[in-house]
């Protein structure tokens, strides 16, 4: 993906996408419509990753068809993983978006840290802890699809 040139801030190039999934990506379990094909096109441009606790056990069946890799968590709590997870593939190039407590590491560790507003609400140190807030996950995905969006936001 091409870099994103933020004024006052120099640019930023994002190489890899991680999601939350719950609260997320998704809604009881339930992927929000018009998020399969938007993270379809993102996977052309960056890799995907979506890494979850899967408290619905849904995950894997709702993302059928869709070009990312699933890590289910195994620790618990989640959020340290999800953090290393980060780290691991190179904090300054990944951007990272989630909604839970879980999440607040995993925000303060990317490079690019997004607190998403589902149906499910947000925890206030995810919101807190992220660099940009949205309403809805198809918001968030088109600020790296369109981004004229992302520098208009992150620009000091």
């Amino acid at each position: 993906m091409p870099g994103f040139d933020i004024p006052a801030r120099g640019v930023l190039t994002i190489q890899d996408v991680v999601f939350g999934f719950n609260g997320t990506l998704a809604v009881d379990g339930k992927l929000k419509p018009g998020v399969a094909q938007r993270l379809n096109q993102l996977a052309g441009r960056v890799r995907v990753f979506v890494v979850t606790a899967d408290t619905f056990g849904t995950v894997r069946r709702a993302l059928t068809g869709v070009d990312c890799e699933v890590t289910v968590l195994t620790a618990s709590p989640g959020g340290p993983e999800k953090a290393r997870f980060v780290r691991e593939l190179g904090a300054a190039g990944t951007a990272a978006f989630g909604n839970g407590a879980n999440d607040v590491r995993m925000l303060e560790a990317a490079g690019l840290g997004v607190a998403v507003l589902e149906g499910e609400g947000a925890a206030v140190g995810a919101l807190m802890s992220a660099d940009m807030v949205v309403r809805d996950i198809n918001e968030g995905l088109d600020l790296l699809l369109k981004a004229g969006r992302l520098v208009a936001t992150m620009r000091r």
